[in-house]
């Protein structure tokens, strides 16, 4: 094959990745814009919903202005563009619940970065670009190098250049300040690395995903014991971020990156290259967005860290509880399903048919025992305890009576012996004179059930005083309407507690 053959292959293989594919569609500007004025480097995600309503206005205003835009809603549009890897659908817990949000894959990422540079007007090449390369290439050729004795002469050589810098400092010499035009350039060049780094993470994290996918597919199609299967999948977990590329550059960085006292350091040098004259000409965003590098790094660092927790703790749950039995039935069923299905084609027509049972049919059963025998569940309740010696005395009948209700006969009796006596003329006063143990309360109630079987009185109503005496010996006074008796009266009491013998 000629190279001219080799290079357009290798050319129609990075068309075909979606950094490209979204170059060369016909609303590449249009999804390029949407992107931009969706997603920052402070907003890495919006909820799915917010970002239909987003894109229809966007679809909305350019059709107002006369400007061609798609035809689709905004929920199409960002479901093709997810088919599309350009959007990233997730599910992330809110305060109220769990929420879908859109995030930009590595590829628009890229996209839209390698536009900002097309779109920006400096120049990329520079003395601060071109100083970095060689101090990258200087430090890099150091490490490379296994010789001893070359690799101290580099380091003595760079000891007495800085020691020469320092006498010099240290003996008056002049402080030579960088001018504006060669700030800019640097502050040019660190932007352009800084602005790669958003997608260099996010292609970490798709690489951790994809890393899982392939992990659980070959482990679908396992046929080994399971606990060979556990041992082998177990250790590539273990090793995820080792076993890619872009998992052992993370690895290289983060093992750089987690060092506070250089976090520390990025911070104050970045507020230092501020201070300088040429930061007044930076607008207040860039400023903003230049300060949040270290936020940038450190939020790179912990989707990716979240990104393999996670796939890491679903992928263990998933080889834990997958029961490769139920699997293997499953399969052999399938393929006699299969084996059938080849016999019966070979006399089968072409509109021939068969009628098969999607779900099994239920089992007839009169009685489905839901719990056996238990011998613990038929077992007595245990003995009472005797608590007879501390049982309080037990009350007689004559307390339990005063405790109870009116004593009707008795009060018919005192009733009519103290009317026949001739000492009371009235319910009142005959009440007043009984015994204590017939001035209850409640036998007030008991004489006017009495009082209320005798014939109606005439003449105007009063009030007497019935004087009460409780059970423990308390007095207490109540007016109730005056009753006369008359010798009527008497003689129909006596008369029934003699009873219907005696009418």
């Amino acid at each position: 094959m000629s190279d001219i053959a080799v290079e357009l292959a290798r050319v129609r293989e990075a068309f075909d990745k979606p950094t490209l594919r979204l170059l060369d569609r016909k609303w590449a500007p249009f999804v390029l814009a949407v992107f931009k004025s969706s997603f920052s480097r402070d907003r890495r995600s919006v909820a799915c919903e917010l970002l239909h309503t987003q894109v229809d206005a966007y679809l909305a205003d350019l059709r107002s202005t006369g400007v061609d835009a798609p035809e689709k809603t905004g929920r199409a549009l960002c479901v093709q563009w997810m088919n599309d890897l350009w959007l990233y659908r997730e599910i992330r817990d809110a305060g109220d619940g769990s929420e879908e949000h859109y995030s930009l894959t590595s590829h628009a990422l890229e996209a839209l970065l390698l536009v900002d540079g097309l779109a920006s007007d400096r120049a990329l090449i520079s003395e601060s670009r071109l100083g970095t390369i060689v101090d990258t290439v200087r430090h890099r050729a150091t490490e490379a190098n296994p010789d001893r004795e070359e690799r101290m002469r580099r380091l003595d050589q760079q000891i007495d250049e800085l020691t020469s810098e320092r006498d010099r400092l240290a003996a008056g010499g002049l402080v030579a300040a960088a001018s504006n035009e060669q700030m800019h350039e640097g502050y040019a060049n660190l932007i352009d690395l800084i602005q790669q780094l958003p997608s260099d993470f996010k292609r970490v994290e798709e690489s951790v995903a994809a890393m899982h996918r392939q992990i659980v597919n070959d482990f679908r199609g396992e046929e080994r014991p399971i606990s060979e299967v556990l041992d082998d999948y177990l250790t590539k977990t273990d090793a995820l971020m080792s076993s890619t590329a872009e998992g052992r550059a993370f690895e290289g960085a983060f093992t750089l990156l987690r060092n506070d006292t250089l976090m520390q350091g990025l911070k104050a040098d970045l507020e230092t290259i501020l201070l300088h004259p040429f930061a007044l000409e930076l607008t207040l965003n860039e400023r903003r967005s230049f300060m949040s590098t270290v936020t940038l790094l450190r939020k790179g660092i912990d989707d990716v860290l979240t990104q393999r927790t996670g796939l890491t703790t679903t992928l263990r749950e998933h080889i834990v509880n997958h029961d490769v039995v139920k699997d293997r039935e499953l399969e052999l069923v399938l393929r006699g399903v299969n084996r059938e299905l080849a016999v019966w084609m070979q006399t089968a027509g072409p509109r021939s048919t068969v009628t098969t049972e999607l779900m099994s049919g239920t089992l007839e059963v009169e009685h489905l025992r839901e719990r056996f025998y238990d011998p613990i569940a038929h077992l007595g309740p245990p003995a009472l305890a005797d608590v007879s010696d501390a049982a309080p005395t037990a009350p007689s009948l004559g307390d339990l009576r005063l405790q109870g209700g009116p004593l009707l006969e008795d009060l018919r009796d005192a009733l009519v012996a103290a009317v026949a006596a001739g000492e009371a003329a009235s319910v009142g006063s005959a009440f007043n004179s009984f015994d204590a143990s017939l001035r209850r309360p409640v036998e007030i109630l008991g004489l006017l059930q009495l009082a209320a079987q005798l014939s109606t009185s005439a003449g105007p109503v009063s009030l007497e005083s019935f004087q009460t005496i409780r059970p423990d010996g308390s007095v207490r006074v109540f007016d109730v309407p005056r009753r006369i008796l008359t010798d009527d009266d008497t003689a129909a009491l006596a008369a029934q507690n003699l009873g219907s013998q005696h009418d």
